[in-house]
């Protein structure tokens, strides 16, 4: 049973907590190791050099999105399958645990998880622009 009363909350808890570490990676991609890098990390996973700035742009924008609640269940369904990428090209080589050397597949899996989750569960509270249900 789900209780109605606080289960908003909850989805609003997921959306701002994720679409800040979204935001955090994004903008990380951007100013730290820069799209060139980005990029050339991407091609170094033999991925085309195009999809780090894709990803970079989709962490940062589609952060923002979930963090004001605009669009969050169709941009939580689409960093399923970006995370689930991440884990199988960047990190499944480094086996389960992410505090292994270069980070293993754990915890982009339980991200991918939580974005599925908060995909079932809606915008939640406070929500800028919720998509309507059907």
């Amino acid at each position: 049973m789900i209780d109605v009363k606080t289960a908003p909350y909850a989805a609003l808890l997921l959306r701002v907590c994720t679409g800040a570490l979204f935001m955090t990676h994004g903008l990380t991609k951007l100013f730290v190791f820069t799209p060139a890098g980005t990029m050339g990390f991407f091609e170094s996973l033999g991925l085309p050099g195009w999809l780090g700035l894709a990803t970079m742009h989709f962490e940062i924008v589609g952060g923002a999105a979930l963090i004001l609640g605009v669009a969050t269940r169709l941009v939580a369904l689409v960093a399923v399958p970006v995370l689930l990428g991440a884990a199988i090209t960047a990190h499944w080589s480094n086996g389960f645990g992410f505090s292994n050397a270069g980070g293993g597949w754990e915890y982009p899996v339980m991200w991918a998880a939580v974005m599925a989750a908060l995909a079932l569960l809606g915008d939640g509270a406070l929500a800028f622009w919720p998509l309507k249900r059907s």
